[in-house]
Order: structure tokens, then sequence, then C-alpha cells
């Protein structure tokens, strides 16, 4: 099976740049994963969008996959209270 690229939204890298250094290396090591296996145990597709999110201790991390060009495009990272507003 082929290495999925990773793409980071530019909002999404802001919103990663908040948070603190110790969890930011974990989401880190947690989306260069998804390169792997995009559909890892845990994942869950969300309802009425082609998104998926993994959860990260108190973080989520909000992707979309692209099976065709064998990419995956992180779109937001949030604290679980408040990453799935919009």
């Amino acid at each position: 099976m082929d290495e999925y690229r990773i793409e980071i939204k530019k909002s999404a890298a802001k919103e990663l740049k908040k948070i603190q250094e110790r969890d930011q290396e974990r989401i880190i090591e947690r989306i260069r994963s998804l390169a792997q296996d995009p559909r890892p145990p845990g994942s869950k597709k969300l309802s009425g969008e082609e998104k998926y999110r993994i959860r990260q201790g108190a973080y989520r991390i909000l992707y979309q996959i692209f099976d065709d060009i064998i990419l995956v495009v992180v779109v937001k990272i949030g604290h679980r209270k408040g990453v799935y507003k919009k």
C-alpha cells in the first residue's frame, strides 16, 4: 500500500501553534501516523461531512481523505470542547 501524503491547512497549523509544546509533539506524531493508515482504529467518520476525526488526549484532529490521489488533508485541530463548532 502506498504511503499517503499529508497536507495541513494554514488555519490548522495556526491552531496547532497555540497548543502547549508537549501536546503539539503528540499531535504531530499522530498526524504523521495517518500517512501509513488514514483510517486507524479509533478514527470516526463525521456524520453529514466527508471528514474523519481522531483523538489525541483532549484534542481532536479533523481531516479529509482523498484515496484517488493518496492524500490526507488536516483541516482542523482543537480542544474537544470547541473543535466541532463552526
